[in-house]
């Protein structure tokens, strides 16, 4: 059984693949506590599902691309069984996690979405660095960014571990705390080889709180 807190149709407003539609997967929990986290309804509750009625209720949508996320999608032990079988009905599967478990449980076609938390969220130190080498061509890697702290730091990690050439590298800028202009012209200004991602559904729907 999976603890889900919703499914829901919508534009994916991250990631390379955004402004193209998808299904969402939102499960219940997670083990950090990110000091921006805007998704802390999912904590807790949720309800219980199997597998194949996820797969079914994401299959009514008619859309091959789907997205499991959180809360953290690998806190529940279910999650790369669930990622396998979407593989297997067709879909094009992205899993976000938090960069703090290990992403080489998911099968090989699942894309990775892997954050790294900087300073400002307040759980940098609970990163598993490994996880980096578990990374597979086609993978992302993100940072959100907060202030200039974190961006500094962001730059030394992508550089120091060579994520230019490995991984696709999002640039985020924390809503509501960074302003993405001047994020832009770091980036810019430090010839850094990532994609400035901002987040596209915010744009779409600024009052949302959850289900987009």
């Amino acid at each position: 059984m999976l603890r889900v807190t919703e499914i829901f149709h919508s534009i994916q407003g991250e990631s390379s693949r955004v402004g193209l539609p998808c299904v969402f997967i939102r499960l219940t929990g997670c083990n950090l506590r990110c000091s921006y986290c805007d998704t802390a309804y999912a904590w807790t509750g949720g309800s219980d599902w199997t597998i194949e009625r996820v797969v079914e209720r994401t299959r009514s949508f008619g859309c091959r691309l789907v997205e499991i996320t959180g809360g953290e999608p690998l806190a529940q032990g279910e999650t790369p069984g669930l990622a396998g079988r979407l593989l297997d009905t067709g879909h094009e599967v992205l899993v976000e996690t938090n960069g703090t478990l290990d992403i080489g449980r998911l099968p090989a076609a699942a894309v990775r979405i892997m954050d790294v938390k900087c300073p400002s969220s307040g759980e940098s130190a609970k990163t598993d660095w490994l996880n980096l080498d578990r990374l597979r061509p086609g993978d992302e890697v993100k940072f959100v960014i907060g202030d200039s702290a974190d961006y500094v730091w962001a730059k030394e990690v992508i550089r120091g571990k060579g994520l230019e050439s490995r991984a696709r590298v999002l640039l985020s800028p924390a809503h509501g705390r960074m302003d993405r202009a001047l994020l832009a012209e770091w980036i810019l200004g430090d010839r850094l080889n990532v994609r400035l991602q901002v987040p596209l559904h915010k744009i779409i729907w600024p009052e949302a709180d959850r289900g987009r």
